[in-house]
């Protein structure tokens, strides 16, 4: 199947616009783009297809309706304009898709609402549910409680995990510029559109570079990392030029336009996926060369003898970053042993663990069920 064949056989939609699409380059927002869009997914519900709509926006309306010159840097003062702007966002949605009868669900999220297992089990059943009775739910982040230390960074990162929420077959992620390109097409003249590509090469990010909107928090490079997350869930990623008329309703068609990024092999297990989910982990554990290759090539459990350092300070069953000699992430997972336990007993093979810790604990640091490869 061709990567223009799955996206006219997607039947569970992840749509993602971004906050300059959305309010116009910050003048408020863009009414006339909204309708376009919900009359594109309005045809998608009636071809039988599910739609999550993650919404920017908020803060950019917050800060056009308080006539801020632009988007605030102190963090009290963004959540004061997402708080004002999800009132006109929610608002806009809600009246749009009810022109053509359809009902719409505001799912505001956290990192920490995806981090706990409970939570993101609820987040899930909630969405699917809500796609069951034939409701559009429109997600954003939480920004009015949202702190650094518990933010996804971008909604690019937000519709990747929920596309994995759902096991979306597609998202798309509506932007200003017609997809990515292999330069800065504002700079190099001979900048060309990559019309395909696979989510794990690593040249995409050469191509993405660093550059981001003044309303936004994201750029190319964050929707480049928003494909490899929802590629964990088999989903097939396109990014496009959302200020193109009917652009869903074309794609759907199986007209080409922007980039489409392939995942790379199927999906992961449901469990594995939330694990793989994690942005923030309690801590790192560094392995050595053999550990390395016997997690990469073998999918065996990762063994104490196997680890030359424990960093930060985490608790048994919490979520540590795997990295090599060199700092590179290797895997995540969840620890069998805390931060105190797991330093006495790196470097020593499990039959001492006994002798070391004085009582008989798990022979593994990372259970091979519990850990997925980066």
């Amino acid at each position: 199947m061709s990567n223009r064949q799955a996206l006219t056989s997607a039947t569970t939609w992840v749509v993602k616009i971004g906050s300059s699409l959305l309010t116009d380059d910050g003048k408020g927002l863009n009414h006339a783009s909204m309708a376009g869009w919900v009359e594109d997914i309005a045809a998608l519900r009636k071809a039988g297809c599910d739609v999550v709509l993650v919404s920017s926006g908020a803060v950019a309306e917050g800060v056009s309706r308080l006539g801020m010159k632009g988007r605030p840097t102190a963090i009290h003062e963004q959540q004061a304009a997402a708080a004002v702007g999800q009132m006109g966002l929610i608002q806009a949605w809600e009246s749009k898709f009810k022109d053509f009868d359809l009902h719409t669900a505001q799912i505001l999220l956290t990192h920490d609402d995806l981090s706990n297992r409970k939570r993101y089990l609820n987040a899930r059943t909630t969405l699917t549910t809500l796609l069951d009775l034939g409701v559009v739910p429109v997600v954003n982040e939480n920004d009015t409680v949202v702190t650094d230390e518990i933010c996804f960074g971008d909604n690019d990162t937000l519709a990747g995990l929920v596309a994995n929420l759902i096991n979306a077959d597609a998202m798309v992620i509506l932007t200003d510029q017609d997809g990515l390109y292999d330069a800065d097409p504002r700079t190099n003249p001979d900048a060309s559109l990559v019309t395909q590509a696979r989510c794990d090469d690593e040249r995409l990010f050469d191509f993405a570079g660093t550059s981001h909107g003044a309303l936004g928090r994201g750029g190319m490079l964050t929707k480049v990392q928003a494909a490899r997350l929802a590629a964990r869930s088999g989903t097939l990623t396109c990014i496009v030029n959302g200020r193109a008329s009917g652009i869903l309703a074309k794609l759907q068609g199986g007209e080409q336009f922007g980039t489409v990024l392939l995942p790379e092999s199927g999906p992961l297990a449901a469990r594995k996926q939330w694990l793989a989910s994690h942005l923030k982990e309690k801590g790192v554990l560094t392995l050595d060369a053999g550990a390395v290759n016997v997690l990469r090539h073998s999918g065996k459990s990762l063994l104490p003898v196997g680890i030359k350092a424990v960093k930060g300070n985490f608790q048994r069953g919490e979520v540590v970053s795997c990295v090599d000699e060199s700092g590179v992430a290797i895997a995540r997972g969840l620890v069998n042993y805390n931060s105190d336990e797991a330093a006495k007993i790196i470097g020593h093979s499990s039959e001492k663990i006994f002798d070391l810790l004085g009582y008989e604990g798990e022979h593994e640091i990372i259970h091979r069920d519990n850990l997925v490869l980066l």
